[in-house]
C-alpha cells in the first residue's frame, strides 16, 4: 500500500510563521547587544588613565635656629655647711628653718662667757707688757747718758737694751693673743657666709658643739642664681664645634649659648639662662660631657635636684633646608629618602642626609637643593620614574 503525504493544515501555517519571525528577532537583538559590549570594552582599553595627583612643597633656604634638647638637674649656686669655729654650749638658734638669710646674718649663739674672760686676760697681758716696756725704755735712756760719762759699763747698757727689746716683743705677742681671743669671742656668734635659704638645723639649743666638727650645724644654699647641669653626647658636641668652625653654624657668641628650660610638669620656665662652660673630660660610662648653665631664680621656683629638660640654642644655620617629617621615607636599607618631582612632572627618588629635627621638620644637609619640589602628600600612589600631576602647597600649610 503506498504512503500518503499529508499536507499541513491551513490553520497551522500562521503559527509556524510567527515562531520563525520571533527566533529571527531574538538573534538580531543578541547580535546588537554583543556589538555594543565589544564597542565599550574596546574604547576603555584605548584611553590611558590620568596621572596620580600629588602635593609638593618647593624648598627654599632660610636662616633657622638650631637647638638641642638635653636632660639636666638643678644645683645650688653656692652651698655653705655651717660649722662652729670654737667649742662650747649652744645657747640660742637665731633663725627659722627654711627661711632666707642674708650674708653675715647670725644663725647660732654659743656661750661666750669663757671667751670674754680670755679676752680680758689677753688685755691684762698687753697692759703688763706695755708697763714693762716703759720701765726698760727709761732704764736704757738713763744708761745711755751714764755711758757717755763712763759712769756705767758697756755691758750694763747692752743688758738694758736687750730687756727693752724683749719687752717690745712681749707686747707684740700679747697683742696677737688679744686679737686671737677677740676672734674666738666673735666665733661664738655663728653667722652665714652667703645669702641663701637655710635647711633644717642638725643641732638643738643646749647641745655641746666643738670646733670644726664633722656634722654641720645647718646648710645654707644660694638659689639665685642657680646652676643647671646638662649632659650632652660627646659626638654631638664635636659635630657642633665642626659646624661652627666651617661656617655651617653661626653663633652670636662663641663662648655663650642661650638656654631655655622645660620643667618636670611640661611647662616652660619664664627666664632664660646661658651656658657657662663644658667639662673637659668625657664620662667613660655614658660617653657624654657635662654642660653647666646658670639661670636667674628670683622667685626660687627652681630647687636643687629638680629634673629639667634644657633647650640649648647651638646657633643659626643660614642656608637651612627643612623637609616635613612625613615626607622623609626609608629605603629597604634604612636610608632616608624623599620623592622629588622634576620639571617634566616625573618622580625622582633622592637619598638624603638629615642631621637633626627642627620642630616638625628635618634639617636636610645633603640630597636636596633650593627649588626642588618635594612630595608631601600622595606619595603612597607613586614610584620613581612615574609621571604625576603636582599641586603646589604653600610653605605655611606644609609643616607638621
Amino acid at each position: 500500500m503506498a504512503a500518503q503525504i499529508v499536507p499541513p493544515s491551513p490553520s497551522a501555517a500562521p503559527h509556524q510563521c510567527l515562531a520563525r519571525r520571533a527566533i529571527a528577532l531574538s538573534a538580531g537583538l543578541a547580535l546588537l547587544l554583543l556589538s555594543g559590549i565589544d564597542e565599550r570594552s574596546g574604547g576603555a582599553a584605548q584611553t590611558p588613565p590620568p596621572p596620580p595627583a600629588v602635593t609638593v612643597l618647593t624648598l627654599r633656604s632660610a636662616a633657622v635656629p638650631v637647638t638641642s634638647t638635653l636632660p639636666g638637674r638643678t644645683a645650688p649656686f653656692r652651698v655653705a655647711e655651717i660649722r662652729p669655729q670654737v667649742g662650747g654650749l649652744l645657747e640660742e638658734r637665731l633663725f627659722t628653718e627654711g627661711e632666707r638669710v642674708a650674708a653675715g646674718q647670725p644663725l647660732f649663739q654659743i656661750a661666750n662667757a669663757p671667751f670674754e674672760a680670755a679676752v680680758q686676760r689677753a688685755e691684762a697681758a698687753v697692759a703688763r707688757a706695755e708697763a714693762t716696756l716703759r720701765v726698760t725704755t727709761s732704764t736704757v735712756n738713763r744708761f745711755r747718758t751714764l755711758a757717755r760719762a763712763q759712769a756705767v759699763t758697756t755691758q750694763n747698757l747692752e743688758n738694758a737694751e736687750a730687756a727693752m727689746a724683749q719687752a717690745q716683743a712681749d707686747i707684740m705677742s700679747s697683742r696677737a693673743a688679744l686679737d686671737t681671743a677677740r676672734i674666738d669671742l666673735g666665733y661664738t656668734r655663728v653667722t652665714s657666709p652667703v645669702a641663701g635659704r637655710t635647711g633644717r638645723a642638725n643641732v638643738t639649743v643646749g647641745a655641746l658643739v666643738t670646733a670644726s666638727q664633722a656634722a654641720p650645724l645647718v646648710t645654707v644654699a644660694q638659689l639665685d642664681p642657680i646652676y643647671v647641669d646638662l649632659t650632652q653626647p660627646s659626638a654631638r658636641l664635636l659635630q657642633a664645634r665642626r659646624d661652627i668652625a666651617n661656617g655651617a653654624l653661626r653663633r652670636p657668641s662663641a663662648d655663650r649659648a642661650v638656654v631655655r628650660l622645660l620643667l618636670e610638669d611640661g611647662s616652660e620656665y619664664s627666664l632664660t639662662g646661658e651656658v657657662q662652660f663644658s667639662e673637659v673630660i668625657v664620662d667613660q660610662g655614658t660617653g657624654s660631657v657635662t654642660l653647666r648653665a646658670v639661670f636667674p631664680n628670683p622667685d626660687q621656683l627652681l630647687l636643687p635636684g629638680m629634673f629639667v629638660r634644657a633647650i640649648v640654642e647651638e646657633g643659626v644655620t643660614d642656608r637651612a633646608l627643612l623637609v616635613p617629617h612625613r615626607s622623609v621615607l626609608r629605603t629597604p636599607r634604612g636610608e632616608p629618602m624623599a620623592f622629588v618631582v622634576n620639571g617634566e612632572g616625573v618622580v625622582e627618588e633622592r637619598i638624603l642626609r638629615a642631621s637633626r629635627a627642627v620642630g616638625n621638620d628635618w634639617l636636610v644637609t645633603e640630597g636636596l637643593s633650593p627649588g626642588d619640589r618635594v612630595v608631601i602628600e600622595g606619595f603612597q600612589r607613586i614610584r620613581a620614574g612615574a609621571r604625576v600631576n603636582a599641586t603646589e602647597r604653600p610653605i605655611a600649610a606644609a609643616g607638621g
